[in-house]
């Protein structure tokens, strides 16, 4: 099945968008249903490192892990989902569309097994396709918002 792709240009530098996007910690601030995140140590990243993220998913909050599976600062960064029936792939890319303007591109694929063999064709392919588009709106007004602040 084909990955659910969102793409948004940001008035932003590639480094600044790079490093808001893969920072767990502000996923809060600009993808639905995420509550808290973050990486299971600190220090610098690399294949391998983990990433928990809580996400409200009916009603409850649950922790999904991922795993680092490549970073290459500030272009390209990808996780994949460890827990549960359905593993999600994340691909990010930035890239420079000037000094201060970049392109992001998220891409976002779902591994099924067991019950996420239905789920994924019925919910989760149709709720990231609706959801994508806002996601990378939030993160474009709230690297373009924090510009305005910064008077940079």
């Amino acid at each position: 099945m084909s990955p659910v792709i969102a793409t948004v240009d940001v008035d932003r530098p590639a480094a600044e968008v790079f490093a808001y996007a893969t920072d767990p910690t502000r996923f809060p601030e600009w993808q639905a249903g995420v509550v808290d995140g973050h990486m299971d140590h600190a220090g610098a990243l690399r294949s391998g490192t983990k990433c928990v993220t809580t996400r409200r998913i009916g009603g409850a909050e649950r922790p999904v892990t991922s795993e680092l599976t490549h970073i290459d600062p500030p272009t390209t960064w990808g996780v994949h989902g460890l827990d549960g029936p359905i593993g999600a792939t994340v691909d990010l890319a930035v890239a420079p569309l000037t000094e201060t303007r970049s392109r992001l591109t998220i891409a976002v694929g779902f591994e099924r097994h067991g019950i996420g063999k239905v789920l994924v064709p019925l919910l989760l392919r149709r709720q990231g396709q609706k959801e994508m588009p806002t996601n990378v709106a939030n993160l474009k007004r709230h690297l373009e918002s924090q510009q305005q602040r910064s008077g940079a």
